[in-house]
């Protein structure tokens, strides 16, 4: 199996995020936290605006997943002073199960370490029990639950989680 990361960095490669995003979230978080809140989550937090504007932040890195040369999903992080936050790692249905979310993990590591970073941490729908499992199996743990406005009357109910490295 051959995985790549590749660096987003133009329009066409934001746009193939985006449609990503749709199929993912469309399809994982619908019966997690309902039609409703994905659609406004997919037009505000991963619009093609949104993530063009992150794409220029020298801080914030999007990577397409490719497997046997095709796009199977995305990670999206945030390298800060002391961690690194991983925004986003979607990977589509129909490719897990086959390794590529510890590819992606240890892509991220790679990349904190490289960055002299310590610490991984993320964010996670505290309804999204698969997710957590496949966390805490690499090593994440649960440190506290965030409640936030995201707009819209909406919340995003989470869990943090943090990997020290």
């Amino acid at each position: 199996m051959d995985v790549t990361f590749t660096r987003v960095t133009n329009q066409q490669q934001v746009d193939a995020i985006v449609d990503l995003a749709n199929i993912i979230w469309t399809e994982h978080y619908t019966p997690i936290i309902g039609a409703e809140q994905v659609h406004y989550m997919l037009t505000h937090i991963h619009s093609p605006t949104t993530i063009a504007t992150e794409v220029k932040d020298k801080n914030i890195h999007y990577y397409l997943i490719h497997k046997d040369g095709k796009t199977a999903g995305y990670v999206g992080v945030k390298l800060q002073s002391d961690q690194l936050f991983l925004s986003k790692i979607y990977v589509l249905s129909s490719q897990r199960g086959n390794g590529i979310g510890a590819l992606s993990i240890s892509f991220i590591k790679d990349l904190a370490n490289s960055n002299n970073l310590n610490k991984i941490f993320l964010t996670v729908n505290k309804y999204n029990a698969h997710s957590i499992a496949a966390y805490q199996r690499i090593g994440f743990e649960i440190t506290e639950e965030i409640v936030a406005d995201i707009g819209g009357g909406y919340v995003m109910d989470d869990y943090k989680m943090e990997l020290n490295l």
